[in-house]
């Protein structure tokens, strides 16, 4: 399916039209509510019924989250770029709601039985070294949703779901950036109504 029919076909099925935003692999969070264009950020927060945000994703980590009071959510891409740089926390501030009131989704990602990376990702994310398991010289598989959890955590937030899937592994059900060599991706959104 091409991305235009894939984003008619989404649109169709959302309450208004998605915020898409231009994303950098960095941590700026937009105010979705106020997007009157594209703009370069990797998560959005909305206070609005019926604004949509939403991310791109392929391998990398959508999180969802929102308050309970039903007055604010917020989706984040969080790679290790994003996850390195603070994207779940800035995030979280840009929300405003107590972090104790937020619940918070994390989708589907690379998973830690086959996402190897190097000496400059660890450097780069460093805890939770738990999130690291060595195999060789130099190397490591990255438990993303590990390190999101850890960040959340630390941010106050304690109702943390989701996570377990595999986007490389798990073929039929999620696209991949590394397994189908960035051709396509799928849509995380998130709205109040």
């Amino acid at each position: 399916m091409a991305t235009e029919e894939a984003r008619a076909r989404l649109r169709s099925l959302l309450p208004g039209e998605p915020r898409w935003l231009h994303q950098v692999h960095g941590a700026r969070v937009v105010d979705a509510d106020r997007l009157a264009s594209v703009e370069k950020a990797d998560a959005a927060v909305a206070r609005t019924p019926g604004t949509v945000c939403v991310v791109k994703i392929a391998d990398c980590m959508p999180v969802l989250l929102a308050d309970e009071a039903a007055s604010v959510v917020g989706a984040a891409h969080a790679g290790w770029r994003g996850l390195a740089g603070g994207v779940l926390e800035a995030t979280v501030d840009a929300m405003g709601a107590p972090p104790s009131e937020l619940y918070a989704w994390l989708g589907p990602a690379i998973g830690p039985q086959v996402y190897e990376v190097g000496e400059d990702v660890r450097a780069a994310i460093g805890e939770p070294v738990s999130a690291f398991r060595a195999t060789r010289t130099g190397h490591w598989l990255l438990d993303l949703y590990a390190v999101a959890r850890a960040k959340l955590e630390a941010k106050g937030v304690r109702r943390i779901y989701g996570g377990g899937y595999c986007t490389y592994t798990e073929r039929e059900r999620f696209f991949s950036y590394r397994r189908d060599r960035g051709q396509s991706r799928m849509a995380a959104a998130i709205w109040l109504t």
